[in-house]
């Protein structure tokens, strides 16, 4: 494990340098614009990588996607099965049969990062869960994200999900770019659900100047995962960095390749053009053994970096601390209007008016093959 994460190193330095930037540390990272796809800088971009929690930028962007659709819409019901409410945590605990909104929904993922929301949102939108991966991975296909292969929704760890620093950076700008009204769900500092206040796992949130999003992933295959972005002067960057030891390496490592990339200028090369390299990119990374063996340095979950109670006394920190009042959003179950998702039935339970229908004229026979209407019957 050592040896191939030197020798991916090696060639993340070779083709980082080219652009005129080293690499920071020995796991995948990257920094870019997301306007332009502008690479400022990248190691081990194309390395496999499971993607933990990150999984759930994919279930918001699949999701967008049926809405853009019409297939539902953001009031519309996501219904709690059995076989979600069962996921481990991060979990919301939500009983069996218990029904929020879709809008709602994708607050809880964003900022608990909810496995059995998450879950549910791929039964709804999907039918199955089969189906929705099959739909993410089509979406990630129809992208370029040549990396990448998808088999939930919530990123809770299957040998067989994995993504890439470079896909990654591809999804984020579909989802910025092409969904642009729905940003805020990205940089929501905390929820309110019921007595419970939430704050968001990503602690650049709300502190660190200028960040807008997005999301952190944690299982101890992956070890700690963050994508964080942020804007100043009209100027919106991405750093994403997978496989930090702990929450408080990925909180600081991407403030840092932030903080720098706003003071640096891009290449020519961008996230769409970069080549692949990297001998061992086909083999997925697992970094169970280095976060949650007995012998790993940090404590092995996936919450608040610790940064957010304030750095360690022998440790600065480039993220200052909240100086004002968190900005809560308030979630709840309830007040699904909108049209079924396909889980549900989707427009195949769509009803009609009970009005009657038109028939043929008595005195003119029916056109060939025609069937007779029955009045009040569902049509597709």
């Amino acid at each position: 494990m050592k040896m191939q994460f030197v020798r991916s190193m090696l060639f993340g330095l070779a083709a980082a340098t080219a652009l005129g930037a080293g690499p920071a540390a020995a796991n995948p990272a990257l920094l870019f614009d997301i306007n332009s796809g502008a690479i400022i800088e990248h190691q081990d971009a194309f390395l496999r990588w499971h993607p933990a929690s990150l999984t759930k930028l994919m279930t918001a962007y699949t999701a967008f996607r049926a809405v853009r659709a019409g297939e539902l819409a953001l009031n519309s019901p996501i219904r709690i099965s059995k076989k979600a409410a069962a996921f481990p945590p991060a979990k919301m605990g939500y009983q069996p049969g218990s029904v929020l909104t879709l809008d709602n929904a994708l607050k809880i993922i964003m900022v608990k990062s909810a496995n059995d929301v998450a879950a549910a949102i791929g039964e709804n939108v999907g039918g199955t869960t089969e189906a929705f991966a099959a739909r993410m991975n089509a979406e990630a296909q129809r992208l370029g994200m040549t990396g990448s292969h998808w088999v939930n929704a919530n990123g809770l760890h299957d040998p067989d999900q994995y993504t890439t620093a470079r896909d990654l950076a591809i999804l984020v700008r579909a989802i910025r770019l092409e969904f642009p009204q729905y940003a805020s769900y990205f940089d929501i500092e905390g929820i309110i659900a019921g007595k419970a206040k939430l704050k968001n796992f990503n602690p650049l949130v709300g502190r660190f100047p200028g960040t807008d999003g997005m999301k952190t992933g944690f299982v101890c295959e992956s070890g700690f995962n963050l994508i964080a972005s942020a804007t100043r002067e009209g100027r919106t960057l991405a750093a994403i960095v997978l496989g930090a030891n702990s929450p408080d390496d990925r909180a600081e490592e991407a403030a840092k390749l932030l903080q720098s990339g706003f003071s640096r200028g891009t290449s020519s090369v961008t996230v769409a053009m970069l080549a692949p390299y990297g001998e061992s990119r086909d083999l997925v990374t697992n970094m169970r053994e280095e976060v949650c063996s007995k012998k790993a340095k940090h404590v092995a979950s996936d919450g608040p970096a610790p940064t957010e109670a304030g750095a360690a006394p022998d440790k600065v920190s480039i993220i200052p601390e909240m100086t004002r009042p968190r900005n809560w959003v308030t979630v709840s179950l309830g007040g699904a209007t909108g049209p079924k998702p396909k889980g549900l039935g989707g427009r195949d339970l769509i009803e009609y008016a009970d009005v009657p229908l038109p028939t043929w004229r008595p005195d003119r026979p029916a056109p060939a093959g025609a069937a007779p209407l029955v009045l009040g019957a569902a049509r597709s």
